[in-house]
């Protein structure tokens, strides 16, 4: 019998949509409900049901779902058919590593390029992510843990490697894994980000770099520790 946890919420969140729906559309609110966490790794996707949520041929759903699957965010199999994209933790791991390389490839330039506007939006991304903290929320903590480091790395103006980036981002996203940390991991996260900050606007490179090297390598410590008993994680072959 399945965990919990990865019963299908799928349809439960496509209720009301319009009908007649186009494939754009399917594949942007598909990826949007897997982005956002609602529908936890491993949940099946049937397609039959989405069909009818809007109003359309299964051939809409298919092609969007193969799109989803060249993204990584889903999986399919001839006997269990298509589901949210699961990974091992040490695959986790690995997708961590590919971020850390794009993102320091990405500051050593945005600390060079950013001005004063870009300083704003990080320092508003950094409050936004201090009151998640304060608050307790998980699941605003991991979003606006996203838009803090985007703030940092958008102005290098690399489009290419931030939708790299982007990529191997959204690839961590359906396991929400910044939800899954306690209080004080949160908090030891976050000092590293008060530090990212200053470095950034004091245009320090190297420092920016330095601090940027021991988040993620706490990042991947976190990750060792998440719950493996969960039913998120896949097995290692």
């Amino acid at each position: 019998m399945p965990h919990p946890r990865v019963r299908s919420v799928l349809l439960s969140r496509l209720v009301n949509k319009p009908q007649g729906s186009s494939q754009s559309e399917i594949l942007d609110e598909l990826r949007r409900c897997i982005l956002d966490g609602e529908v936890p790794p491993g949940s099946p996707i049937p397609v039959d049901g989405v069909a009818a949520s809007f109003g359309v041929s299964r051939i809409p759903v298919r092609e969007a779902l193969m799109t989803l699957i060249g993204e990584g965010l889903v999986d399919h199999r001839a006997r269990t058919g298509y589901r949210v994209a699961k990974m091992t933790v040490a695959e986790f791991g690995e997708i961590y590593l590919v971020r850390e390389a794009l993102e320091t490839a990405a500051l050593r330039v945005a600390v060079e390029l950013a001005g004063n506007s870009d300083d704003e939006q990080a320092r508003a991304a950094h409050a936004a992510l201090e009151a998640a903290i304060r608050a307790g929320d998980g699941r605003a903590h991991h979003r606006e843990s996203r838009r803090f480091h985007l703030a940092l790395i958008e102005p290098c103006r690399m489009r290419r490697l931030l939708h790299m980036l982007s990529t191997a981002w959204n690839m961590t996203e359906p396991l929400q894994p910044m939800s899954h940390l306690d209080a004080a991991e949160r908090e030891l996260l976050h000092r590293d980000h008060a530090g990212m900050l200053a470095a950034f606007t004091a245009r320090d490179a190297e420092a920016l770099i330095g601090v940027c090297g021991d988040h993620h390598q706490r990042l991947q410590t976190l990750i060792a520790r998440l719950p493996q008993d969960t039913g998120l994680f896949a097995e290692p072959a």
